[in-house]
């Protein structure tokens, strides 16, 4: 009996850098490699007009999740209405992960940011989902008012803000 294989992968459209940004992603995360790439052929060159040898598609994996990277052409741009989370449980992983992915990119607000490729990623608290349901209504509106004050999240000011401090 063979591995598990994840159910659900994330598919991810570029025109034609899938290769470079999962080897820039992979350089990120721990735990992460490139898997397979495959390559155009003759075949469907009416339709996918990339040259006969060039990546179609690339997977890797980033702390072991299975993503697969595709070079389709300029058809499809990224956007905010898909986004990849990364839970940090430290500002040290907050600050790593944040000028990692932003480098080149767009910063934003809330704790988003666009890297390089145009991919929209979150990097968020580790308890952010407990902090923002908490019963306690006035240390959600704390919070929430905080994270908005913030482009990159600061752990300190957000856990001060949340304890009323």
């Amino acid at each position: 009996m063979g591995a598990i294989k994840q159910k659900i992968t994330n598919c991810l459209w570029y025109d034609s850098e899938a290769e470079q940004a999962a080897a820039h992603y992979v350089s990120i995360f721990p735990n992460s490699h490139i898997g397979t790439v495959t390559r155009y052929g003759k075949e469907g060159f009416e339709f996918h007009q990339k040259p006969e040898g060039s990546v179609m598609t690339v997977s890797f994996f980033l702390d072991g999740q299975e993503f697969l990277g595709l070079n389709g052409g300029p058809l499809f741009k990224f956007n905010e209405a898909m986004s990849l989370m990364v839970s940090c449980n430290s500002q040290e992983e907050i600050d790593h992960y944040w000028y990692k992915l932003s480098d080149d990119g767009e910063e934003s607000q809330c704790g988003w940011l666009k890297d390089k490729f145009g991919v929209s990623w979150q990097i968020i608290l580790e308890d952010w989902i407990s902090m923002i349901n908490d019963p306690d209504k006035e240390k959600v509106k704390r919070v929430t008012t905080a994270l908005f004050t913030m482009s990159k999240p600061e752990l300190a000011v957000l856990k001060r803000a949340f304890d009323g401090k």
